[in-house]
């Protein structure tokens, strides 16, 4: 602490990111990073774009936008983009959330929300997750000014149809909807289609997850033109080049190899399956998922003791010290070999 902290620093709760190891040989399970590498297309273009960092990159993003909009098939004036899809979100949190009314999120989700609240003075309400830990709508009948849902929701990988956001997004006219799909490409239903018929929708994404890309730090947002300008005046008040020139060369070659995309997410998803069956087997609860994680509880044991245990033994999985989910570890979809050392330990454990 120092008397020069400006008074917002004392009231702070930091966002705690996962271990990341320090030692080889650890199998490393706790941060939701693809296992596989990113196309060799995308190492292809970074390397190409050495070249130019000499020179500041394009403020405007605009090669990288316009490919992420024809993928999406919305307006390059459409697209917002952004150093990780945080950073995206923090800017979202400044320039479309800070309102009278409390913005509304789910008690049990990305842990980061309620950091961006303290941080921006935002004042939120939390929704509980029902019985199953699932989102319900009806449950967002309530008075506020905007609603921000995961979806998939973290940690607990569940998601909601697009119907449901539609039914959500009719019901809440006059309130921004922002659904965060970092795990979208997981099997679940992307909201993206839904915005040229909502001027109150936010969709964000990121290219750590599916486009195995999380070290160059690229996320999205996808909005109506008034939301997005939003988004620019904000970034262009803070940071007029957040993405450098690796990154901006590195995401759009990931985008524009959807083959390589579709393989790596189909192996991912394949093992998500097995893992769970395992870990059924093996006495666990697994809630049904459509991330690249899974969410599980042991029948007997303890989450916070098994995943020491985990650790001892060179396995890292997510603990998460807090009510309702404290028996629950978040388990990232590794490799056929990593999801298998993890079911090996864990018969040693259980």
């Amino acid at each position: 602490m120092s008397r020069f902290w400006s008074p917002v620093v004392h009231t702070l709760s930091p966002y705690v990111p996962g271990e990341q190891p320090k030692r080889d040989g650890v199998v490393k399970l706790n941060t939701n990073e693809n296992p596989y590498p990113p196309s060799p297309r995308v190492l292809a273009a970074v390397a190409s774009a050495v070249e130019r960092l000499r020179l500041y990159p394009d403020p405007r993003a605009s090669h990288l936008r316009e490919t992420i909009a024809a993928h999406y098939k919305v307006a390059p004036e459409e697209v917002f983009v952004g150093n990780g899809s945080d950073e995206v979100l923090a800017h979202t949190f400044q320039a479309l959330l800070k309102h009278d009314a409390p913005l509304l999120f789910p008690d049990i989700t990305y842990s980061f929300y309620p950091v961006y609240c303290g941080l921006y003075g935002i004042a939120h309400e939390e929704v509980p997750l029902d019985a199953e830990m699932r989102v319900q709508i009806a449950d967002y009948r309530q008075p506020c000014s905007a609603i921000l849902l995961s979806n998939p929701n973290a940690p607990t990988g569940s998601a909601l149809p697009r119907e449901a956001i539609a039914a959500l997004l009719t019901e809440h006219p006059d309130q921004l909807v922002v659904v965060d799909e970092a795990y979208v490409d997981f099997g679940a239903e992307s909201a993206v289609p839904l915005v040229a018929r909502h001027d109150n929708l936010l969709v964000i994404q990121t290219f750590s997850k599916s486009r195995a890309l999380a070290g160059l730090r690229v996320g999205f947002a996808i909005g109506q033109r008034p939301l997005i300008e939003a988004l620019e005046r904000v970034k262009d008040s803070f940071n007029s080049y957040p993405i450098d020139c690796l990154a901006l060369a590195g995401a759009a070659a990931a985008i524009e190899d959807d083959a390589w995309f579709q393989v790596t997410r189909s192996r991912i998803m394949a093992n998500r399956e097995t893992l769970t069956r395992e870990l059924a087997g093996l006495g666990f609860e697994v809630l049904p998922s459509q991330a690249n994680f899974v969410f599980a509880r042991h029948r007997s044991q303890g989450g916070a003791d098994l995943a020491a245990a985990l650790r001892q033994r060179g396995v890292l999985v997510r603990h998460f010290k807090r009510q309702r989910i404290e028996n629950f570890l978040r388990i990232t979809i590794g490799t056929e070999e990593e999801c298998g050392r993890l079911i090996a330990e864990l018969r040693g454990l259980v």
